[in-house]
């Protein structure tokens, strides 16, 4: 290793300069540095709208890379292949990344360490996804947190790394490696006439994170707490989307709430302890993969899911008959994102109303969400369906009329996604039929539907099979 041998920085979900502990130690070297982004069997298996939007924000981080004289190479193909190729053309003898957790990319990168070890490169990963290593937090008896109260007690006291500032240029190699186009590996492909609708609705790359934080500490913050799960008003970060590529780090978020705490704000508590939800998925995925794909309690093997058919067809349409629902599976088809609370209001009605299974949900979500998330959207689809991580001692079932009464009131938020509530429907709801395939066959001219399932016979319903569950 020389001080003229470059360091290969693997650009995965870290799209940032500051506070990037990878790119802040390649840096450090003195050493040239060759960001390059790899298109593997990862990144294609992706769904329509986080593939999307990753490409979209790699295209804004290329810029912010060019803007500090340096450049993103993109190559497509086996991971290590990749990786053994550049080494060999550039003469690099480091690769060095960024650490994800979810089971599928934990068994890749094992192996590329592994065999780019073997042949004397330095291979090496650091932390920048999350706050704490998931090995970092442990009980008194040294096993990992299962239930989120502890959790958080555990970390909310805990050093948090400081801030690093982006640096000003990065030093060239003396010659780059050929990249492929962007452009040519269409991401956007699968998201059809969609992705005109759901564009407005994003906010990409890092600058656009830090201003979306910024703004958040000044305005909401302070309210957080007590309107967050308020359907009616704007008041939640909106930091998901930006967390989820890495446009900004956890590190600057949860400063930046620390910061507001000490000013008095009194939302701002609440708001890390949001933070660290994320944070325990990781620590849950970490620990117990198996709660990406397969039921994360003992026991629930044998709850008794239904085929509901084609009346999945109709939850992912926004036509189950029950106003809030539909409009928070609208709001998801045409922002590519959701409000919390409303996520739960739709899980609760698919996996307890029509007793559908979680991973039916989940799979949907992955497809359309443009913040999806392998670990958050996992712990959120088995914690409302009951065979998740939950403190909580009985079969939680949301009822969402009710729900729309504490949260939405006035129907603003209902109006402003369904457009069949309204003689004069806001341009919000008639996106939908804008974005919405047109083998759907849906109009804003359409009837409102009845029910899928009655709320209190799906209740009733949902709690006998989780009785049966029980005594099988």
């Amino acid at each position: 290793m020389t001080q003229s041998s470059p360091v290969i920085w693997w650009v995965r979900r870290d799209l940032r300069l500051a506070d990037n502990p990878v790119l802040h130690a390649a840096v450090s070297s003195g050493r040239p540095v060759i960001a390059v982004f790899i298109c593997d069997s990862v990144v294609e298996n992706l769904g329509a709208a986080p593939k999307w939007r990753l490409g979209l924000g790699l295209e804004a981080f290329a810029q912010r890379l060019e803007d500090i004289g340096s450049r993103l190479i993109f190559r497509k193909g086996d991971a290590l292949t990749v990786l053994r190729d550049l080494v060999a053309q550039t003469g690099a003898t480091s690769v060095w990344w960024g650490r994800q957790y979810d089971p599928d990319q934990i068994a890749r990168d094992k192996d590329v360490k592994a065999a780019l070890a073997d042949t004397g490169c330095d291979a090496r990963s650091y932390a920048g996804h999350v706050l704490f290593e998931p090995w970092q937090v442990q009980t008194g008896q040294g096993k990992f947190y299962q239930v989120y109260s502890p959790f958080w007690r555990a970390v909310k006291d805990m050093d948090v790394a400081a801030r690093q500032p982006a640096p000003k240029s990065l030093r060239k190699p003396e010659r780059w490696p050929e990249s492929d186009r962007l452009a040519d590996w269409t991401f956007g492909r699968g998201m059809n006439r969609g992705a005109d609708v759901v564009l407005p609705y994003l906010h990409i790359g890092e600058d656009a994170a830090q201003a979306r934080l910024a703004q958040f500490i000044e305005r909401n913050v302070g309210q957080y707490k007590d309107l967050r799960d308020m359907l009616d008003r704007d008041v939640c970060s909106g930091l998901s989307e930006n967390l989820t590529y890495g446009e900004i780090s956890p590190v600057a978020i949860w400063h930046a709430g620390q910061h507001a705490l000490d000013a008095g704000k009194p939302g701002a508590e609440h708001f890390l302890k949001e933070l660290v939800w994320r944070e325990f998925a990781y620590h849950l995925v970490y620990h117990t993969p198996h709660i990406i794909s397969r039921n994360w309690r003992e026991g629930w093997d044998s709850f008794a899911w239904q085929d509901a058919g084609d009346d999945v067809l109709r939850w992912k349409q926004g036509r189950t008959g029950i106003d809030v629902v539909d409009a928070a599976m609208r709001e998801l088809y045409v922002t590519g994102r959701m409000h919390n609370r409303a996520r739960m209001l739709v899980a609760s009605y698919l996996t307890k109303h029509m007793l559908t299974h979680w991973r039916v949900g989940q799979d949907w979500f992955a497809e359309c969400l443009v913040d999806w998330d392998p670990a958050a959207n996992a712990m959120g689809w088995q914690w409302v369906a009951g065979s998740g991580p939950d403190a909580a001692p009985y079969f939680r079932i949301f009822n969402p009329d009710t729900q729309a009464e504490k949260f939405d009131p006035a129907a603003h938020y209902r109006k402003a996604w369904l457009a069949e509530l309204s003689e004069s429907p806001p341009q919000s709801a008639m996106s939908f039929f804008d974005a919405c395939p047109r083998s759907w066959g849906l109009s804003p001219r359409d009837a409102r539907p009845a029910p899928i399932v009655a709320l209190a016979d799906g209740r009733k319903r949902a709690l006998a099979a989780y009785e049966n569950k029980n005594k099988s």
